[in-house]
This record gives structure tokens, sequence and C-alpha cells, in this order.
């Protein structure tokens, strides 16, 4: 599988009989998938079906679907009302008429309630559910397009993605293997700082000295931050080379990078050690940020 973007948008027409349609579909970040449909009246009965293809396609993103349809004018059909046409024209004739006035015409008659009705034409259900169909077909094609277009978006996030995790990586073997993490750097440290308070360090016992520092450095000590970094390092690179919907469990990781970077920032009390954790910082924030792009 490919990683996706949950970014997309696609557009696909179509016709059948007396109707002509467009889906347009668009999706953006969301923390699930959030669907919505709007369909005509007419193609009422294929709101389920396309809401469950949707599904199918999309885990994880806003998603606004639209049908438009238009239909031709339809045919009419008129009506006579004959038996009441005939029934009329006899009983007129067999009326006395007036010299003055002219014998009732047909379209005089035709004109009353009830002689003429006019009547559209009612498509029958075989074709109604051939239109369906036919729409959602283009559904399906829309659908397809949409996909493509965020895994062509996911493939470039899964770049930037890859990047940072190695970044990430490489900080964190840095503050591994920054040497003011050591015990004798810690013990040097604090050997310098009680010199500067007493103004002198005759009279320090070596070894209160040494007991302090290892306090001072097993309060320090990042083993299980770094520990738990490389084991998160891991496991980014292993979710994105899946290409399975990973966007929620990439947060979560964010989530835990970022905790343990804060934490070594906490505990660090060295120079170097603190900008490591600094940069540490800078590219989970960047990751988290792009973690929120994928499907």
């Amino acid at each position: 599988m490919t990683l996706k973007s949950m970014t997309g948008f696609s557009r696909a027409t179509g016709q059948g009989g007396a109707w002509r349609w467009a889906w347009e579909i668009k999706t953006v970040n969301s923390k699930g998938l959030d669907s919505r449909l709007r369909v005509p009246p007419a193609f009422d009965s294929i709101e389920a079906e396309a809401r469950a293809r949707i599904a199918k396609k999309i885990a994880r993103g806003a998603c606004q679907a639209t049908l438009t349809a238009q239909r031709e004018a339809a045919p009419i059909e008129v009506r006579v009302n004959e038996p009441a046409l005939r029934a009329l024209i006899d009983a007129v004739s067999r009326l006395p008429t007036p010299a003055n006035l002219r014998p009732p015409s047909l379209d005089g008659l035709l004109a009353l309630r009830g002689m003429v009705d006019v009547v559209d034409v009612v498509e029958d259900s075989g074709e109604l559910a051939a239109i369906a169909a036919a729409a959602l077909t283009d559904l399906d094609r829309a659908l397809e397009d949409l996909v493509s277009m965020r895994a062509s978006e996911g493939a470039a996030l899964a770049a930037v993605m890859s990047t940072r995790v190695e970044r990430i990586a490489e900080l964190t073997q840095a503050a591994e293997d920054c040497p003011g993490r050591k015990p004798e750097a810690v013990r040097a440290r604090l050997a310098r700082s009680i010199e500067t308070l007493a103004g002198t360090s005759a009279g320090l016992d070596p070894a209160r000295l040494h007991q302090e520092a290892l306090m001072l450095a097993a309060k320090a000590d990042i083993r299980e931050e770094l520990d738990r970094l490389h084991a998160h390092v891991a496991a980014a690179r292993e979710l994105l080379a899946s290409g399975a919907p990973i966007g929620r469990k990439l947060d979560f990781l964010a989530q835990e990078f970022g905790r343990e970077a804060n934490t070594l920032c906490a505990k660090s009390n060295d120079p170097a050690l603190s900008n490591i954790g600094m940069e540490l910082r800078v590219e989970i924030e960047q990751f988290r940020e792009q973690a929120q792009n994928i499907e």
C-alpha cells in the first residue's frame, strides 16, 4: 500500500436517459472519517450505497461528496376524456340553439374542466434503476481519482516524514554520545561549582565530592529517555514502510517523541546536551505537523 494524504479533490460526470449528473468529492484533514453526502431527491435510493463505497476507499479525513443532477424537459402526454366529450357533444346537439348564437366549437368544449389532462411521462422503475447504477459507477471513478491524488501527495509526505525521522535518530545518537552526560564530566562541573561558591577547593573531601557527583549524575541520567527515543524511531520507520493508514499512530508517536525530548531537556545540566534537546523538540514538532496530514 501507499501512504496517503488526507487532502484531495476529484470530479466525474455522466449521463443516462434524460439525466446528466456530476460528482464532486473533496477531503481535508480530520481526526477520523467524517463523511458528508448530498444527493438530489431523485437519487435518494443510492445514498446508503454511496456512503458505503466512500467508506471503503477513505479511512480518514473529512469528506464532502456532492451529486448534482439535471433532467431534460420531460416528455408530456395529452389525455382527452373522450367519453365525457362525446356525452357533452350529444347533449349539446339535442338542445335548441337560438339563431343569434353560434353552435359550440370543439376548442370551446375541450377548454371545459376535466376534458383534457396534460401529464409528464413517468420513467419506469427499470430505467430509474439503470440511471442510479450509472451514477454509482461514476462515483467509483471519482473515488479512484481522489485516492490517486491523495496517494501522490502521500508519497511526497512519506519522503518528508522519513527525513524527519532520520534527523531525530541522528540527534538521539548525538545525545547518546554527548560528552557532557558522562559521570566524569558531571563530577568536573560539580567541582567547579563548589570551587566557585567556596572560593577554593581546599579542605573538600574528595570521597564526598565523588559521592555527590554520582548522585547528581543519577538524577540527570537520560538512559531511559534515550532508549525510548531509539525505540520510537524504529517504530516510526516500520510504520512509514508499511504504507497502511497510519495517521493516528503517527500522531500518538509524535506525542511520545515530544514527551521524551521534554524530559531530556529538563534533566540536562550540560549546554551541549540542552542544545541537542532543543533541536530534537523542533524536529519532533515538524514531524507532528506533517503527521496530521496523513490518512
